[in-house]
């Protein structure tokens, strides 16, 4: 049989190498990332962008016009809202909240400017069809275009606050006058509009009768319908309850998300003070991480790949 000339040899395993350099320039840094953020590449890329970038605002300190009252013990705060009313005539204690929280694809609260013209639509039955703002309760996106105060809430977050984390998060409105055997009822979501497709119902946070917990991952604790009730009751010990209805973008993801505020990896959501910033960050924190853990591995393999050249040249000289 015929042997393959020694330059015909040499030719094949130079194009073979630089085939092989070729992949690693190419695939390499995917490989790195993937290995540094767990088996899937394609989703942990896609968890460092978002559609839309995080609302940040401050809720109001004491002295500001918003800010209404706290509980002398420190046990609740409480801001002003333009959709709270008073029900008249005042038939008891039972009061309430009913709040919309969108947040983007890491979990941060948005305005939904990048779903415009959009409604979100919760009824809500025949006890609050005196509020001027209920029956049903609609919610027109983007909130910084159609009210004066997009958000009112801060329903989420893990500070020593008595709720949330001192970050607006949730747009609601209020009440406050029923009879404490009053039942409150509201419906399931309704989302319309040309950007409807690009908002996921997670699901509803029901918490009746003083229950209440702020320091929880809206993602998490957002159930299906029939599992968050549906209404509650009052009780003269239990005049108070609340209800979000959690949303999330799904829509064009394109914009870095800050990866040192930890949100793109929990989905809390919630505001911190590095938050203040990250709109000069945002853009270099993910290329950064990313170019510092691709730079080493691709390199490693392309020197091995040099000595294995170099071993091959010396052997044909030898």
């Amino acid at each position: 049989m015929k042997r393959d000339a020694p330059s015909g040899r040499r030719a094949v395993l130079v194009v073979g190498i630089c085939a092989l350099l070729g992949a690693v320039a190419a695939f390499g840094p995917v490989g790195a990332a993937a290995a540094g953020h767990g088996s899937d590449p394609v989703s942990a890329i896609a968890q460092q962008y978002v559609s839309e970038e995080e609302y940040v605002e401050a809720v109001p300190e004491q002295g500001d016009p918003y800010f209404e009252a706290a509980a002398d013990d420190g046990s609740w705060i409480s801001y002003t809202n333009p959709r709270d009313d008073y029900r008249m005539p005042y038939l008891g204690e039972g009061s309430g909240k009913m709040c919309v929280t969108l947040v983007n694809e890491a979990g941060q609260p948005v305005s939904g400017e990048s779903v415009p013209d959009t409604t979100v639509t919760i009824p809500t039955g025949e006890s609050l069809s005196w509020h001027q703002g209920a029956d049903p309760f609609t919610v027109e996106y983007p909130l910084t275009d159609n009210y004066n105060r997009p958000m009112d809430g801060d329903q989420f977050g893990t500070s020593e606050l008595p709720q949330g984390d001192g970050y607006l998060d949730s747009h609601c409105v209020e009440w406050h006058g029923l009879p404490e055997d009053e039942t409150v009822e509201y419906g399931e979501v309704e989302i319309e509009g040309p950007h409807a497709d690009q908002i996921e119902l997670v699901g509803y946070i029901q918490q009746a009768n003083q229950d209440w917990k702020s320091d929880i991952d809206p993602l998490e604790a957002a159930e299906p319908y029939e599992e968050a009730g549906g209404s509650w009751t009052y009780t003269p010990d239990g005049s108070h309850g609340d209800m979000v209805a959690v949303l999330q973008l799904d829509g064009d993801a394109d914009i870095p998300v800050n990866e040192t505020d930890g949100n793109a990896d929990d989905g809390t959501g919630t505001g911190s003070g590095s938050d203040t910033d990250t709109g000069d960050n945002d853009g270099d924190s993910g290329t950064d991480s990313t170019n510092d853990t691709d730079t080493v591995p691709g390199f490693g393999v392309l020197a091995a790949v040099g000595a294995l050249l170099a071993a091959v040249v010396a052997r044909r000289r030898g």
